[in-house]
């Protein structure tokens, strides 16, 4: 694939979209499998979706493939005004580090360097400054003024994952992506980590794209996407706890998996 990008998105608020997706693995009939069939979802600038569905539903291929981790079958993936699925390797190493943040289950950071370099490690790496008005703004919001100078060692889980989501917001991208950001988190700090994540979105415009499997998790969302067998199947705008559940519990009860 080319290094090139098309202007058809411009003029939409999604910040993310695709565009009749399939993710096909397998080349033969027997060994075929649709990990996604034909998904179109918006992605609106400014909200907080959580994508959820059963295990096998294709909840976090779409997310890969949306933020370009991962290729496709057929279809278009869109950043904002960039088209991600025409993207060569140099075009999605530039996407992924100017205009897309990732927030892992796993937290991803570098044990020996401190949390303020691990917070400005991807702008280090693309030889960019961080505006210091800002990152003072994303430091206090994770509220870790006095931890920059410790290293992950020296910081709890939910201390982590707060360098994690400071990291993806520094530079200020169109899009965060969120892998199950609170799977190895206790309750308390896995509520922390979602109450700063449902704040970048309310306080600083911030757009946020976040699989889980959790509905108290999602309840934290302006919208849920549900998906089964590679589609999406519903979504739920102000969504509760108790709704959350009760959509899982249809979608399972249909051995959807």
């Amino acid at each position: 694939m080319t290094d090139s990008s098309t202007n058809d998105a411009v003029g939409t608020n999604a910040a993310a979209r695709a565009v009749d997706v399939w993710k096909v693995y397998g080349t033969t009939e027997d060994t075929r499998v649709n990990a996604l069939a034909g998904v179109s979802a918006e992605f609106e600038r400014g909200k907080f979706t959580a994508i959820m569905g059963p295990s096998g539903s294709g909840k976090s291929t779409l997310m890969h493939c949306l933020a370009g981790l991962d290729s496709i079958s057929r279809g278009e993936v869109w950043i904002g005004d960039t088209r991600v699925d025409t993207l060569g390797d140099k075009g999605l190493t530039l996407l992924r580090r100017e205009k897309v943040g990732f927030i892992f289950q796993q937290f991803n950071l570098l044990p020996t360097l401190s949390a303020e370099e691990n917070i400005t490690l991807p702008l280090n790496i693309g030889k960019r400054k961080p505006d210091p008005e800002w990152m003072a703004t994303v430091i206090k919001t994770v509220g870790l003024g006095d931890r920059l100078k410790h290293r992950p060692t020296q910081l709890s889980g939910g201390q982590q994952q707060r360098v994690a989501c400071a990291r993806a917001l520094v530079s200020k991208p169109d899009v965060v992506f969120a892998d199950e950001p609170t799977g190895n988190l206790d309750s308390r700090s896995g509520a922390e980590v979602l109450q700063f994540l449902q704040n970048s979105v309310r306080d600083f415009g911030q757009t946020i794209v976040m699989v889980t499997h959790d509905p108290g998790a999602a309840s934290y969302a302006d919208r849920v996407v549900f998906l089964a067998d590679g589609q999406i199947v519903d979504e739920i705008f102000e969504p509760t706890s108790d709704r959350v559940l009760e959509k899982m519990k249809t979608l399972d009860t249909f051995g959807v998996a």
